[in-house]
């Protein structure tokens, strides 16, 4: 889907939104679901192109994963890795950072391809890592290969460009014959939550993990088939409430857990802060919104993944706002700052770069295309700002797909 035109709220949005299941438990759930030692079942999982590509990629290393019905994906855990395989990551993160330790447990060669996007994603500390563990790895970005078996043993990274290296070889170190003990060795790793995310995950399996600062420490033994339920994306589910700050009204969002592992929880805190007043019950997290959009000055680096929507709704807001600590989404799947930056700025804005941020203030805004560079989030940005400012096209929505294939129709009946 091409050439979408962003709808304007003309009045008030009152809607419940129900979001799909969070990508990165849902990514979590499948690797160590197909590594565990015997049936698991994921309700709730994500249905998007992260989660097919990440399904895919695990059936050609030997799991057996019938998807049929998304509310109960059936996955029986990998008895035998191949001779050989190819792996199509897209532009998955978890996919190009997740699969390949797996991949190494095996001795066969298997071979990670991606977008033409992709292979400028970084990957050259997880690769460097599986290579001091004891694979044969052949490249340092998508394309690249990897042949085991690795041991396991001890190995020093540098996870400082993703969280994602330290989750990939905590995820596989269970079934590694000695463990394996992670030390990062750079700046501040970050997302940093996201971490976490995979230490409860792996401990809900029954692997002894132990988390320090920068070292953790898994046990070999046994991944634990266990039965797992996905909570909603409480990423995703940042656009949706960001619009009723935008256009007014209220949105809520069922099923908002009242504890999470999922950075994202800290959604209410920040639309908060920008003018939105939150609200929970049993029924889920509900946002009200004036219409006035504050500004904010704020450190993302846990939580980066809502800098685009952040920056959307500074954009709309009636001060300066800063954005700090995402220098590292320069290497998502577009360089988050410079897109923002230039689309903001092509619609009249004002936004500057920083060295590990972005500064915006408002401006008049005026209507035009908004290049999402095949990123979902980008998408999302451009949407929210179409709320306010009429002729805001989005060259490409169907990137959308890649968290929530519904997101046009979803916002469509949002605003109207």
């Amino acid at each position: 889907m091409t050439g979408w035109a962003a709808p304007r709220a003309s009045r008030p949005v009152e809607a419940d939104v129900a979001v799909p299941g969070s990508k990165s438990a849902t990514a979590r759930a499948l690797v160590l679901s197909g590594l565990a030692a015997g049936d698991s079942v994921i309700a709730g999982a994500l249905a998007a192109r992260d989660t097919s590509l990440m399904i895919d990629g695990l059936r050609r290393l030997g799991a057996v994963i019938d998807d049929r019905d998304p509310d109960a994906v059936r996955v029986t855990g990998i008895d035998a890795l191949p001779d050989s395989a190819e792996i199509d990551c897209g532009l998955a993160g978890t996919v190009m950072r997740f699969l390949p330790p797996v991949a190494a447990l095996g001795a066969g060669t298997v071979s990670f391809t991606g977008d033409p996007a992709a292979s400028a994603r970084p990957m050259a500390g997880l690769l460097a890592a599986l290579g001091g563990l004891g694979a044969d790895v052949s490249g340092s970005a998508l394309p690249f290969s990897v042949k085991g078996p690795v041991t396991g043993g001890t190995v020093t990274l540098d996870s400082s460009a993703s969280s994602q290296f330290v989750s990939g070889l905590l995820l596989a170190g269970a079934r590694m014959p000695e463990g394996v003990v992670i030390t990062h060795a750079g700046d501040p790793i970050p997302s940093a939550p996201h971490i976490a995310m995979t230490v409860a995950a792996l401990r809900a399996r029954g692997v002894a993990v132990v988390a320090g600062n920068d070292t953790w420490r898994v046990a070999p033994g046994v991944i634990q088939p266990v039965d797992t339920i996905i909570e909603p994306d409480l990423t995703t589910a940042a656009v949706f409430l960001a619009a009723a700050l935008v256009a007014g009204g209220t949105v809520r969002v069922p099923g908002w857990p009242g504890r999470t592992t999922q950075p994202g929880g800290v959604v209410p805190q920040v639309l908060a802060r920008m003018g939105g007043m939150a609200s929970w019950s049993a029924d889920g997290l509900t946002i009200r919104g004036t219409g006035d959009v504050h500004p904010i000055d704020i450190d993302l680096h846990d939580t980066s993944e809502l800098t685009p929507v952040v920056a959307a709704l500074a954009a709309l807001a009636d001060g300066e706002s800063v954005i700090r600590g995402v220098a590292h989404i320069a290497g998502h799947e577009t360089d988050r700052l410079a897109a923002l930056t230039s689309q903001i700025t092509a619609l009249g804005g004002y936004c500057r770069r920083t060295s590990d941020g972005l500064v915006i203030r408002p401006g008049a805004l005026r209507g035009g295309v908004f290049a999402t560079f095949a990123d979902h989030r980008m998408a999302h940005a451009g949407a929210l700002i179409g709320l306010r400012v009429d002729g805001v096209e989005l060259d490409d929505v169907g990137c959308t797909s890649k968290t929530m294939p519904a997101f046009p129709k979803v916002w469509q009946a949002l605003v109207r």
